[in-house]
């Protein structure tokens, strides 16, 4: 074989080899994603180790050596997406610090699981009370919902990892500072999430327009209420799963009201009626 064809077919494998993971686009409004940035490969290495909530690692484009593949294999154990990125990124990411090639973003928000929104109602004494949000894009309209959650005593908030708006500091901001008193669980799929809670022997209730009266329908017990998208509702897989469709009555002109307007309408009814039965 040629010199010349060694280099093409080197030069080739590395390209393909550097493919495995999509090129990362330059985006400015990640910042603002609910994750800080961890950099270096130490700090990186350290942060695998613990089981905080890791949303993606950024690498390098074509570093692959010593401590990188160390990493690159540890993410790749806990399916923790690699994505390939332009040093440009990652001196934005660390500011005047040292990246060293490696970046993570990991989850600023101490996220609990399922079972623990189950835990949390038991002590406090009643039925479980939940909130889902189903595609609420809005972290203005997220950090909202978040603020009437608390105020109607809602046990906790489940929020999808994908087409939602993430806590970020607008939605922190948003909450009045109802997100310390509200647990968070983030999961990867609503509609099987709606499976899981009804199998827990949870009513699940869909906000949505056409259907029966918040103030006819008995929700006093086991209760999740899930809040759609600004724009389309509850997404339809997630509709046909809920045990009940409620509605608020409308006297004016307009027929629907802001999500977070609506969560606090449904949310307090609710309440009180949880609260008239004791």
């Amino acid at each position: 074989m040629k010199n010349s064809d060694k280099k093409f077919k080197s030069t080739t494998a590395n390209k393909a080899k550097e493919r495995r993971y999509p090129e990362y686009k330059v985006n400015d409004t990640e910042s603002d994603n609910g994750s800080e940035a961890i950099y270096g490969r130490n700090a990186v290495l350290e942060l695998l180790k613990t089981d905080r909530e890791i949303d993606k690692i950024f690498i390098l484009s074509g570093e692959r050596e010593g401590s990188v593949k160390l990493i690159e294999a540890k993410a790749r154990e806990r399916a923790i997406p690699i994505v390939n990125v332009p040093k440009e990124k990652l001196d934005r990411l660390s500011g005047s610090g040292v990246h060293q090639g490696v970046a993570a973003f990991a989850s600023a928000v101490n996220y609990l699981s399922l079972d623990d929104l189950f835990d949390i109602a038991e002590r406090r004494g009643h039925a479980p009370f939940i909130v889902i949000a189903d595609g609420i894009e809005d972290p203005h309209n997220l950090g909202a919902l978040i603020r009437c959650a608390d105020a109607a005593g809602v046990d906790g908030i489940i929020i999808p990892k994908r087409r939602n708006a993430a806590v970020t500091p607008t939605a922190v901001k948003a909450s009045a500072g109802a997100l310390e008193h509200v647990a968070i669980v983030r999961v990867s799929n609503i509609a099987m999430t709606v499976d899981a809670l009804k199998k827990k022997g949870v009513w699940v209730y869909g906000a949505e327009a056409g259907g029966e009266s918040v103030y006819n329908t008995d929700m006093t017990g086991p209760a999740a209420f899930v809040f759609g998208s600004e724009g389309d509702g509850i997404s339809r897989l997630v509709t046909e799963k809920c045990d009940h469709i409620v509605s608020i009555p409308m006297y004016g002109e307009v027929n629907s009201l802001n999500v977070s307007c609506a969560s606090a309408v449904v949310l307090c009814e609710a309440a009180r009626q949880r609260a008239a039965k004791g």
